[in-house]
């Protein structure tokens, strides 16, 4: 599908509004969770269902113009700097083949919806929702503020991921259908359509939020597991299971995918999704926790 859409103004209400997606929540039960309680009558054991669904962590959005969030209530939050004032793409087209160098500024910042997405799952009927590893509205990752790593990918552009063909692509060349590589994890990619480079930008920078110690300048969305609550792996591009991602602007879609997707292109090269993470959790019913059975191996 290749539709151009003028881009709206994407603001707060209209992104927690877009958690009303059942599609996008896929909350099941997956297991079983066994806990002890202990009163000054003795001790039992008590269980509780184990859930599994998805929670919108950030919305990350992907745009030309440098200071031109699409998001209007956080574009205050990357304004050009001296560093990093320039933005749009490097058209310079070649009789020889499609050479449209593009670049994105890229902001990962919490998802607001968190407590839309808890009364959707309790008015549901599904009960127990887990809580959200990322703190909403927090600025995890502005490109403005990585100029270094982002605009001149220092130190990546020497990585092996960067260097070697076939590593960490999103899609696929067998299939015909590779929109970009991963690494160097940067705001350039030689990609003639608008819309698969903003993904690839978007791609790129949850492959380091979600993950510690990376060479850019982030706050890391890496949640910590505790007693009846396992929080997402880091993302990996390709996995729909790991992550899937909910177009929010230039149109707000009810439903989520992976890269790649359906593409839609913006008049404004200004794009946002929310990057839906897979949580499982038990409601406690004591005071420790023994241990838990998946029904799905865990998968």
């Amino acid at each position: 599908m290749f539709l151009t859409e003028q881009c709206l103004a994407l603001t707060t209400p209209a992104i927690i509004a877009s958690v009303a997606s059942l599609q996008c929540l896929e909350y099941r039960i997956v297991g079983i969770c066994y806990w002890l309680l202990c009163t000054p009558f003795g001790c039992t054991v008590r269980t509780s269902p184990k859930v599994r669904h998805f929670i919108p962590e950030l919305v990350v959005s992907s745009y030309s113009n440098t200071g031109s969030n699409p998001w209007g209530e956080m574009s205050a939050l990357s304004v050009p700097t001296p560093l990093s004032q320039g933005g749009g793409n490097l058209i310079t087209p070649s009789s020889q083949r499609d050479n449209l160098p593009r670049f994105k500024n890229v902001d990962g910042i919490g998802h607001p919806g968190g407590a839309a997405l808890t009364a959707l799952a309790q008015s549901f009927g599904f009960g127990y929702a887990c809580p959200s590893g990322a703190v909403p509205l927090a600025p995890y990752y502005l490109s403005t503020l990585d100029p270094l790593a982002w605009r001149h990918a220092i130190p990546e552009s020497v990585y092996p991921q960067a260097l070697t063909p076939g590593m960490r692509e999103i899609g696929s060349q067998a299939f015909g259908n590779m929109w970009g590589s991963v690494y160097p994890r940067q705001g350039f990619l030689v990609q003639p359509d608008d819309f698969k480079a903003a993904a690839v930008m978007a791609q790129r920078a949850s492959d380091f939020i979600t993950r510690v110690g990376q060479p850019h300048v982030y706050l890391p969305l890496q949640p910590m597991p505790a007693p009846g609550y396992w929080p997402p792996q880091p993302v990996m591009e390709n996995n729909i299971n790991n992550h899937r991602w909910q177009l929010l602007t230039p149109m707000v879609q009810s439903t989520c995918a992976i890269f790649p997707s359906a593409t839609l292109q913006s008049a404004e090269g200004a794009y946002a999704w929310s990057l839906w993470r897979p949580y499982r959790c038990c409601q406690r019913m004591g005071q420790t926790f023994l241990f838990s059975i998946d029904f799905d191996g865990g998968q």
